[in-house]
């Protein structure tokens, strides 16, 4: 089942009518015979808001349990369907308001379905995962059974069906799709089949405390990227699935790690890393790089982008992390010399070739990655902008970036916008954003017409703890909040002081200044700081 219903404005609380079209719907519930078909209902229709933000509030707290009051106020039978689904299905705030509203509403009278009691009812069957020989993404298979009285004093098996979730290891190891199938035996047979027929693909049984390690560590990274800008990166059915799949992880035994990945290994020190650059270095792949010292840089590169951003796997490639690694990540994250721009897509080939032969990637898996490579190079040139061809001085960049995290170039520039010429007796060339006294310098002649505040000195320390936050990039929201009064045509200074005044008041708690940071929409109507 997989029915449609309203979509919610993403900023709006919905009005009591789109409740009530929820309980309308809801009818339906009291004509299902099949536990499975009520849960796959609720769950769709509580998908609705699934990955939206609203202003002012938690969408669970203000949508979720705004439904759950609303149909326990309704009190119809069709109201004590969707309580019933709703206790076994939401948040563990809805679940514990919808249990209590249900269990008062069944003590007043008011009739349940038939399938009431079986709800969340369900026995593991067996666990497995479909892997692809890359290592990009898991395909989890958990299988269920409804456990039902046999009338003898014993228990039968019914409504046999399997939650599928798709884990993508290039998307931060997040779940990126998921679906219901009750053809469990097919499912099986032809995952096992493309396995035997695949050498690119893997096949084997998970162990069920590892398959619950696994989906709740991908559900929270995708539920960690609700908020970032644009929608999050699933399916379309993913918010569909998404509280019946919550449920049915919970169903598993708990009690082991995640599995890691395909291709892991231990982890990498900083000696590791050094060690395993040279090996490359030395190798028969690397023995055609013309400019080893461009070369070794590009490793580095290559290394630490794997390790840190791909759980620990930089011997791993495949042709999606290579076009991400080239196209997304280098032109966000490093500074790169036109040397090391030229040699990138050799390095990164002549990397493939010395990484595959230690992971047995298949020879197929290694020509589709030096093909993807070479159709990224010219996107590649497109890609890159060296901060030097937009007119900064290289100098003046590296100041901004010691570090070589081109993501940081705007935020830094914004927290320090006079960084060369002379104030007085002092070079602005020669102080150094990222020492601390050099820093307050620099802040004090830019706020040097605030002087005359009877709190200078309390208002320039706010001034620097919000130039310490842009410079780290801690937490994110600051800076995207800035971004977006900018765009409004706020001057810097109005952004500033609207920073300082928010991390004032919220204090030290960073999930309360996240997400005071997201609220901002605009500055408001009041008298400057």
């Amino acid at each position: 089942m997989n029915r449609r219903h309203r979509r919610l404005p993403p900023d709006i609380p919905p009005p009591d009518d789109i409740f009530a079209e929820m309980l309308l719907a809801s009818r339906e519930l009291l004509a299902l015979r099949s536990p499975l078909d009520a849960e796959l209902m609720v769950s769709d229709m509580i998908g609705a808001w699934w990955g939206r933000r609203l202003h002012g509030g938690d969408v669970e707290q203000i949508l979720g349990e705004g439904l759950v009051d609303y149909a326990a106020k309704a009190g119809t039978p069709a109201a004590l369907t969707l309580l019933i689904a709703m206790a076994y299905l939401g948040t563990s705030r809805q679940a514990a308001k919808a249990e209590g509203a249900a269990l008062a509403l069944m003590e007043s009278g008011v009739a349940r379905p038939r399938w009431a009691d079986r709800v969340g009812a369900v026995k593991p069957m067996g666990c497995y995962v479909s892997r692809d020989a890359y290592g990009d993404q898991d395909t989890v298979v958990c299988t269920f059974s409804y456990r039902v009285p046999d009338g003898q004093g014993g228990e039968r098996e019914e409504d046999h069906h399997a939650l599928v979730v798709v884990v993508d290891y290039n998307m931060r190891g997040m779940a990126r799709d998921a679906w219901v199938s009750s053809q469990v035996d097919k499912l099986l047979e032809q995952a096992s089949a493309e396995a035997r027929d695949n050498p690119m693909l893997l096949f084997e049984e998970l162990e069920p405390q590892q398959a619950r390690a696994l989906l709740e560590s991908a559900m929270k990274a995708t539920l960690e990227s609700v908020g970032r800008k644009g929608p999050p990166p699933v399916s379309e059915s993913y918010g569909t699935y998404h509280a019946f799949a919550r449920a049915r992880i919970k169903a598993l035994p708990p009690g082991r790690k995640r599995p890691a990945p395909l291709h892991s290994e231990a982890p990498y020190s900083r000696e590791r890393r050094a060690m395993l650059a040279a090996e490359f270095l030395a190798s028969d792949a690397a023995e055609h790089l013309s400019d080893p010292s461009a070369a070794s840089r590009c490793a580095d590169h290559i290394i630490d982008y794997g390790c840190e951003q791909d759980f620990g796997r930089p011997l791993r490639v495949s042709p999606t992390k290579c076009e991400t690694f080239m196209l997304d990540w280098l032109p966000r994250k490093v500074m790169l010399s036109p040397a090391e721009q030229e040699a990138v897509p050799y390095v990164l080939s002549a990397w493939a070739r010395f990484a595959s032969k230690r992971t047995a990637l298949p020879e197929e898996g290694l020509r589709a990655t030096l093909d993807a490579i070479w159709e990224a190079t010219a996107r590649f040139a497109e890609a890159y902008r060296d901060p030097s061809s937009f007119g900064l001085d290289r100098e003046l960049v590296e100041r901004l970036l010691p570090d070589g995290d081109l993501s940081a170039l705007a935020r830094r520039a914004f927290a320090f916008p006079l960084l060369q010429g002379r104030h007085g007796d002092v070079v602005l060339d020669e102080l150094d954003p990222a020492d601390d006294a050099d820093r307050r310098t620099l802040l004090e002649i830019d706020h040097i017409d605030e002087r005359h505040r009877p709190d200078y000195q309390e208002h320039l320390a706010w001034h620097e703890e919000i130039a310490k936050r842009l410079w780290e990039g801690d937490p994110p929201e600051m800076w995207e909040a800035a971004q977006r009064l900018l765009d409004l045509g706020h001057d810097r200074h109005d952004v500033l002081h609207v920073l300082i005044e928010i991390a004032e008041r919220i204090g030290d708690d960073p999930d309360e200044l996240a997400a005071a940071l997201d609220d901002i929409a605009d500055i408001p109507d009041a008298p400057p700081l």
